[in-house]
């Protein structure tokens, strides 16, 4: 994909994002069409993760910072997109039920806006900063050498790591008890027929904050397994089965 292809996915989103946004400023006002508004949310919302999920594919191709920004970027998207449909599913059901969940929903979708417009904004304005820089490159990246690409790749695969374990190292060092009782924390989920466990679900069950990093550690030396889903990595004690 050449660097206009790039900026033109960047361009449209950004529309697509203005759009979303004075959407969104209507659920703040309380009025009366919920449904109405949740739906045109939907639709703009399954446009903006189409154009991001083929965003993060080509720079995960790149590596580095273009690839996380992309990546993070698709996560809030596709969490953006979960949480309407969530919403859309309570519509019409007026048991007691319902209206409590519909009530929970909105206001969690309402506190996870408070930081999804910033990162959005924050993540386009930096891929476009990271497609300018792609341009010096070449108008299509094919102009380069395939082998000094891969070997950039390779090199920031590395650092990042290199860096992950250090992390993890130091949490080690520091706190060894956070390592153990996120690994019990993860078995714990295993005993309980979840194979493939979230790092957020660790935290609640353990009690130690910021256990991706020591998850990533614990991966990088093949103590536990990670695989991606839905843009969030999942994980799984190498002590248990395949699923």
């Amino acid at each position: 994909m050449s660097t206009d292809e790039l900026r033109a996915i960047l361009n449209r989103l950004e529309e697509l994002h203005s759009s979303f946004e004075e959407a969104f400023s209507r659920l703040y006002e309380g009025s009366d069409e919920l449904e109405e508004i949740l739906r045109k949310l939907h639709e703009l919302s399954s446009k903006k993760l189409e154009l991001t999920t083929r965003l993060y594919r080509e720079l995960a191709k790149v590596g580095g910072k273009a690839e996380e920004t992309s990546k993070e970027l698709y996560r809030n998207e596709h969490q953006m997109k979960f949480r309407l449909e969530e919403l859309l599913g309570l519509l019409g059901k007026n048991d007691f039920q319902s209206r409590v969940r519909m009530k929970v929903s909105l206001d969690r979708l309402l506190q996870f806006h408070r930081i999804y417009d910033y990162a959005v904004r924050k993540g386009l304005g930096e891929l476009s900063a990271e497609v300018e820089g792609l341009a010096f490159l070449g108008e299509n990246h094919k102009k380069v050498p395939v082998s000094i690409l891969e070997e950039v790749r390779r090199t920031k695969d590395l650092e990042r790591r290199f860096e992950k374990l250090v992390t993890f190292v130091g949490r080690l060092y520091a706190h060894p008890s956070d390592v153990y009782r996120v690994e019990e924390a993860l078995k714990e989920w295993h005993s309980k027929g979840l194979l493939w466990v979230e790092a957020r679900n660790l935290e609640k069950l353990s009690g130690v904050r910021n256990a991706e990093e020591i998850l990533e550690g614990l991966a990088l030396i093949g103590v536990v397994e990670k695989r991606m889903r839905g843009g969030e990595g999942v994980y799984r004690h190498r002590a248990y089965g395949e699923d």
